[in-house]
């Protein structure tokens, strides 16, 4: 059960910041729509705050494990800049990404956000299963 505990605690992080951003703001924590407000200039103080409250998660989990997070990527550079631009052409086309569709929209019970977690889902299985296929 501890090898669980971290990502339960994240899990419950993310909530409970996103449901306070909601009622305390207004505003849906969709991470592409305050990257966007922050680079704008627009709503400064909440986008920072946000922002700078995911890039100390790693240093805290170390205060709090000993440990930095272990992150394997085996993907090569241009892959992952391919992917990180078709990550953000779609989140544009999707009017939001996976954080604000798949944790607040569907708590919310949003038709769009439901059909938008069911896109990116689907999108997720066949890229993965093409990936498979013409890989060695």
């Amino acid at each position: 059960m501890t090898a669980y505990w971290p990502s339960l605690i994240g899990g419950m992080l993310i909530g409970v910041s996103a449901g306070m951003l909601l009622l305390l703001n207004g505003r849906v924590a969709g991470i592409s729509g305050i990257l966007g407000r922050l680079a704008r200039g627009t709503q400064m103080p909440t986008n920072a705050a946000f922002v700078i409250g995911l890039m100390i998660g790693p240093p805290l989990y170390r205060l709090g494990s000993g440990a930095w997070p272990s992150v394997t990527i085996t993907a090569s550079l241009p892959v992952i800049i391919i992917a990180g631009l078709l990550v953000g052409f779609g989140s544009r086309m999707g009017s939001g990404c996976t954080s604000g569709h798949g944790v607040v929209g569907l708590a919310r019970l949003s038709p769009r956000s439901l059909a938008a977690v069911a896109s990116f889902l689907a999108t997720g299985v066949a890229t993965v299963t093409l990936m498979r296929l013409i890989s060695p």
